[in-house]
């Protein structure tokens, strides 16, 4: 516990150490832009902290119960994700997410299945119609729908293949910045 204290007091005067360099750069666009990100992140966990302080006060349930609450809220789950703290593995989140799409009415004369999920990439397979037969535009917004739920349940897939009507399309999703994972302490 206190080296933890230690570590947290060591982060808190370096994050100061480094607001007080941004507030001395020269150049006023990136002192501005460098302010604004640091602002904007503040934000994020802010609300994210927020949220998480109202689910528990609401909930009558501790322990697993309040973390599941925690994992259906879009701002806190994604926070978690970037961390690695969500509780579910990628395999569960992939398979809540097709079955979430599923219960949709856009999939309605229609199925997505799971074909294969390999470390980073997913191939899924959408048939029969979706909406009104022959019509492109409805299994598009379909297969939109898979890949925006499959991207929203599992951002470290790097790589979604979507197979339609005897076609396959590949997303590639574009690395985006995740910071490192600081390993957790087993002693807290």
């Amino acid at each position: 516990m206190q080296q933890y204290q230690q570590e947290h007091q060591q982060r808190a005067a370096r994050i100061e150490e480094l607001l007080q360099e941004v507030s001395m750069f020269k150049d006023a666009q990136a002192r501005s832009t460098t302010e604004e990100l640091v602002q904007l992140l503040l934000d994020l966990y802010g609300e994210g902290l927020a949220r998480m302080l109202k689910l528990t006060q609401r909930a009558s349930t501790t322990g697993e119960a309040l973390v599941e609450r925690f994992t259906q809220d879009e701002l806190l789950a994604s926070l978690l994700l970037l961390h690695g703290l969500h509780p579910l593995d990628i395999e569960t989140r992939v398979h809540q997410a097709l079955e979430r799409v599923r219960s949709t009415p856009t999939a309605r004369n229609g199925t997505v299945e799971l074909l294969e999920m390999e470390e980073g990439r997913i191939r899924v397979r959408l048939n029969g119609t979706h909406g009104c037969h022959s019509c492109h535009a409805s299994s598009t917004s379909f297969s939109t729908l898979v890949e925006q739920a499959l991207r929203e349940a599992a951002p470290e897939l790097e790589e979604i293949l979507i197979e339609q009507d005897s076609q396959e399309s590949r997303t590639r999703i574009p690395v985006t910045f995740v910071p490192t994972r600081r390993q957790r302490d087993k002693t807290r």
